[in-house]
C-alpha cells in the first residue's frame, strides 16, 4: 500500500503531462449544488490513469493495484461522462489534433465503414446472433473511420445483422459536425453510401466505391 503522500510508482498507461495538458481542460468541472458543498477531492487525472491501465491491461475491476483508485471511486465517472458526451468529445478533441499534425483538415471529407464478428458467451440475448459468414456466434462491432484510421462511430450488434443494414444506424451515432463538404464517400466493402449535407443518407446503391 502506497503511503498517503508519497508519489506511485509510473505505470505505461499513465497520461504524461502533455497529454493531461491536453485532455485535463475537456472534463467536466464539479457540479456546484445551489446550497454549496464540498469541493471535488478526487484527482481527475488519476481517475483517467485508473481507466486507461484498466483498459491496457484487460484485467477486472477487483483487481485493479492498490494504488490506483478504486473501483467505486472510478466507475461512477465513466459511467457519467460516456451519458453525458464527454469520451465523445475527448475522442473528437483528440482526432482533430491527430489530423492537423498529419496535415490533414481537423474534419474529414471521406469514411470508411467496416465490420468484425468476435465469439461471446452462451447466455445468448438479443444483440446474439450467427454470422453466417464467419460462422461465429456472437456480436459484431461497426466502426466509422477517417481515412487515417481514427474513430469516428462506434455501434455493437447482433453479429447476425448484415452490414448493409447497419451502415445506417452506425452513421446515425456520428455527429453532423464531423464532416467537412456537401457529399462524401463511404466504402463499405461491396456497397457505396453517399452522403450530402444537410440531409444524412441520401443514397445506397450497389457497387464498389472508387
Amino acid at each position: 500500500m502506497v503511503q498517503k503522500d508519497q508519489p506511485r510508482r509510473k505505470y505505461p498507461s499513465d497520461l504524461t503531462d502533455e497529454q493531461w495538458a491536453i485532455v485535463g481542460p475537456l472534463i467536466p468541472p464539479a457540479k456546484q449544488s445551489p446550497r454549496g458543498g464540498r469541493p471535488r477531492k478526487v484527482n481527475m487525472r488519476e481517475v483517467l490513469n485508473t481507466l486507461f491501465y484498466l483498459n491496457r491491461s484487460g484485467c477486472q475491476w477487483d483487481m485493479l493495484p492498490h494504488d490506483l483508485l478504486p473501483k467505486s471511486t472510478v466507475y461512477d465517472y465513466f459511467v457519467q461522462w460516456r451519458d453525458d458526451g464527454t469520451w465523445a468529445k475527448l475522442v473528437e478533441a483528440l482526432r482533430e489534433r491527430t489530423r492537423v499534425a498529419a496535415g490533414r483538415k481537423p474534419t474529414p471529407s471521406a469514411a470508411c465503414i467496416d465490420s468484425q464478428s468476435v465469439k461471446t458467451t452462451e447466455m445468448g440475448g438479443p444483440d446474439r446472433g450467427y454470422d453466417g459468414g464467419k460462422k461465429i456466434n456472437g456480436r459484431k462491432r461497426h466502426l466509422l473511420v477517417d481515412t487515417l484510421g481514427l474513430l469516428l462511430a462506434v455501434l455493437i450488434t447482433s453479429a447476425g445483422l448484415d452490414d448493409g443494414v447497419a451502415a445506417p444506424l452506425l452513421l446515425g451515432h456520428a455527429t453532423p459536425t464531423i464532416f467537412r463538404v456537401s457529399s462524401q464517400f463511404l466504402r463499405i466493402r461491396s456497397i457505396t453510401i453517399t452522403l450530402w449535407t444537410p440531409g444524412w443518407l441520401s443514397i445506397v446503391q450497389a457497387g464498389t466505391s472508387k
